[in-house]
């Protein structure tokens, strides 16, 4: 399970290093392998574990190729999926198209959302973190059914 916020810098070639406590659990269990891809309702990046990923794939599967709003919803989140491998060095390099999308230059936030990562530019990551702290403090968390007994 992935968790937490990383402060990455992404280096001139767009190489970012994943954090040390990840490289071994993806090298073992995944091969090493990460697919990034777009996120759909955001400016960051999505990197899943390649087993994960297959998960993605088999749902994606199911969809149909002559609904439009499905058909779309495949080639946007198929057509920018990139495999990539972990170096020596636990790196990975972010294909320009990528970087370009989510408008990744030299600071990055590397997140952990269970089973996958989301990969932000710095200040586009602060923003989100704001508007959905405001979010929060302005709903009534009781009202929302799936919310409404989740406690800590």
């Amino acid at each position: 399970m992935f968790r937490g916020a990383s402060a990455i810098n992404m280096d001139a070639k767009g190489r970012i290093a994943i954090p040390a406590r990840y490289r071994d659990a993806l090298r073992v269990e995944h091969a090493g392998t990460v697919i990034i891809t777009v996120d759909i309702n955001a400016a960051c990046l999505l990197i899943y574990p390649l087993h994960e990923w297959e998960l993605i794939e088999a749902k994606l599967k199911l969809l149909s190729d002559t609904d439009p709003l499905e058909r779309s919803f495949k080639r946007k989140l198929l057509g920018h999926a990139q495999d990539c491998e972990l170096d020596s060095h636990g790196r990975i390099v972010i294909p320009p198209a990528l970087r370009s999308f989510a408008s990744l230059e030299k600071k990055t936030m590397l997140v952990g959302l269970l089973n996958k990562f989301e990969l932000w530019e710095e200040s586009a990551w602060q923003q989100q973190m704001d508007d959905g702290n405001e979010l929060i403090h302005s709903q009534d968390l009781a009202s929302n059914e799936r919310l409404a007994h989740f406690s800590l």
